[in-house]
């Protein structure tokens, strides 16, 4: 029942929201709205950003139970010289999980916490780009954490070619400490493309999967999660405050034996543009 109501409010949140983007939209100038969008879509824009992702997932475990993870994303740039921007993303996972399995129980806390830093040149050619570290710190509680210190390179590349911005993120970490518990050995990939097109009034199409692997797997058919899908966002104003939202659904062609299958994606971004 706990799960239903969180469904419900969530799926409520999205249509209430969207209902002001449309009352205040007129508010927002067009240009500066497609400007907005690019930026919020770059990952290694010069802009100070706050996003809520919200990932409600599906059939997970023998007991096809609901998994929802909130993802608070801070964005902070920082100018590192005279040439180059350090963007600093935290990821900070809150996590509701249903009994996945007979006897395991709800769980609900926080996750591990996740740190990427992406060195970019502050005058970009047509492709824009970052790479640095991504720090992985066994911050979760029972059961939702990997009970590892991880490391590993990140980077980005991306075009804005008209109305579209274009991309890959890839990342791979390697444990290099153990937590408080006996914990299994980490080595995990992901790859994330991002496709958006952005139209007239802020409105926008997007896709933006995350292929994982996970290189340590017993078994060769769970190692690979790939899903395919897509939504549509909007950026607009409150006020003087600007704000993303998007919506999307994805659908897992190919996953571990037990993992989810589908998985609906809300994202609200705060941002604050110099």
């Amino acid at each position: 029942m706990r799960t239903k109501n969180m469904f419900l409010l969530i799926l409520a949140l999205t249509m209430v929201t969207g209902l002001l983007s449309a009352t205040w939209a007129a508010e927002t100038d067009k240009n500066d709205t497609e400007a907005l969008a690019k930026a919020s879509q770059n990952p290694v824009a010069s802009l100070i950003s706050v996003p809520f992702e919200n990932n409600t997932t599906f059939n997970n475990g023998t007991e096809d139970s609901v998994v929802d993870i909130l993802n608070i994303k801070p964005v902070i740039p920082m100018s590192f010289g005279e040439n180059w921007n350090l963007i600093n993303r935290t990821i900070v996972p809150v996590i509701y999980q249903e009994e996945r399995f007979p006897d395991e129980g709800n769980r609900f806390g926080l996750g591990d916490i996740t740190y990427q830093g992406f060195f970019s040149p502050k005058k970009p050619g047509k492709i824009v780009w970052g790479m640095g570290p991504q720090l992985g710190l066994p911050t979760g509680m029972d059961r939702l954490t990997s009970n590892q210190w991880t490391l590993g390179p990140t980077a980005v590349a991306l075009m804005m070619p008209g109305h579209w911005v274009a991309g890959v993120l890839v990342s791979n970490v390697w444990d290099f400490g153990g937590g408080y518990d006996p914990s299994e050995d980490v080595n995990f990939f992901s790859f994330q493309y991002f496709i958006n097109y952005n139209m007239k009034g802020g409105w926008y199409l997007t896709t933006a999967p995350t292929i994982t692997a996970n290189w340590e797997a017993d078994d060769s058919g769970d190692k690979w999660t790939v899903p395919f899908g897509g939504g549509v966002g909007r950026v607009f104003k409150i006020g003087k405050q600007p704000l993303n939202l998007k919506v999307s659904g994805y659908y897992n062609v190919e996953k571990p034996q037990y993992a989810s299958d589908w998985n609906l994606q809300t994202q609200l971004t705060f941002m604050f543009p110099k």
